[in-house]
């Protein structure tokens, strides 16, 4: 592998947005350290914990430095840490990738976007209001609306029940795909090819 120093201006920060410890680990609101485990695991990349507020990961991918960011604030402050690594690497905040969990995206989809409003989404909002700037490319990992009488509070840090099991896995590998075409190709090209794909999983049958 080449030396990371040689990738100053082929590097992205990907932030995987959810809670530290292992309680939260396998909640729905976890689902962007999900995605950005995945890639670490696919990419050979080793964890450690830097003096960020957050466990970081740096690997190449397609003649591009990542790194992959868990922030250990807790997601409401997950602002904090990403801050921090932006800050510290001198990175342009357009070369900053957040994958989050989306509670008005049905289950089964991945969307991706740049900018706009957070949704109610406070690691996204955190993230926005540390660095004054939106406009960072979202892999957005669509959870779904709670059912009736469920506060979406208490359902983003439920986990995903058996029969949703292997719906959830396809999406963090729908998300770590979004990822690498927004790094390879650019956001637009890889719009086209996730938004193009039959992504409502929920209505594909998995159990083959």
């Amino acid at each position: 592998m080449k030396s990371l120093d040689c990738f100053h201006n082929r590097s992205f920060i990907v932030v995987g947005l959810g809670n530290p410890g292992f309680k939260y680990a396998n909640h729905r609101h976890n689902a962007g350290f999900m995605a950005v485990e995945a890639i670490s695991e696919q990419l050979g990349g080793i964890w450690s914990l830097s003096k960020h507020d957050a466990l970081t990961c740096s690997t190449v991918y397609s003649g591009t430095e990542l790194i992959l960011v868990k922030p250990q604030t807790f997601m409401n402050l997950s602002g904090k840490a990403v801050q921090k690594i932006v800050s510290y690497r001198k990175l342009d905040m357009k070369q900053l990738i957040v994958i989050h969990d989306e509670l008005d995206i049905k289950f089964g989809r991945v969307r991706i976007k740049i900018g706009g409003g957070d949704g109610g989404h406070r690691g996204v909002r955190s993230i926005a209001d540390c660095l004054r700037f939106r406009d960072f490319s979202r892999v957005r990992i669509g959870i779904g609306r709670p059912p009736t009488g469920v506060d979406p509070e208490a359902f983003v840090l439920t986990s995903f029940s058996p029969s949703e099991k292997l719906i959830s896995n396809r999406l963090v590998e729908l998300a770590v795909e979004a990822t690498k075409l927004i790094v390879s190709e650019g956001i637009e090209y890889a719009k086209s090819i996730i938004h193009s794909k039959e992504n409502d999983l929920s209505t594909q049958d998995y159990s083959g």
